[in-house]
């Protein structure tokens, strides 16, 4: 299987952009829909076209609008943790694609995960670490 992601608008042009460079599916924001798109909008059209969600906004399970959005989807969404230029971000999602495609298949949706950076001293010893994933909201193993 391989999903197709989507990255919200807050992860910019270059965090895509790396992505496809390694391999993974990809669709930004700022191909399909305006800037001022409203997030609960995008993120049902998005889920009708059984996209998977990728985004650095980790309020966002607090916005019950946009909650309630992903539910509607039906969406698998993962929101990347860390403060970090979105070209770490991106490599360390690289880095963990084999995670989160199991992930994805193995989660009912919808649901919201997150996806961590390795620490420092992980990143030391193995430049490749992967990151590590964890069930946030919804979502229970098939």
């Amino acid at each position: 299987m391989s999903t197709t992601f989507f990255t919200d608008r807050d992860l910019g042009k270059q965090f895509p952009a790396l992505l496809r460079n390694a391999g993974i599916s990809v669709e930004g924001h700022v191909d399909h829909f305006p800037d001022d798109a409203k997030d609960e909008d995008w993120i049902v059209q998005v889920g009708r076209r059984g996209w998977a969600v990728l985004t650095h906004d980790k309020r966002i399970r607090y916005k019950p609008n946009e909650l309630a959005a992903v539910k509607a989807g039906g969406i698998a969404m993962f929101v990347l943790i860390g403060k970090a230029p979105h070209a770490v971000l991106a490599q360390n999602f690289v880095n963990t694609i084999d995670r989160v495609e199991a992930f994805v298949l193995k989660q009912k949706h919808p649901f919201i995960a997150k996806i961590y950076l390795p620490s420092a001293s992980e990143l030391k010893r193995n430049p490749k670490a992967k990151g590590r994933l964890e069930l946030w909201v919804g979502g229970r193993s098939e």
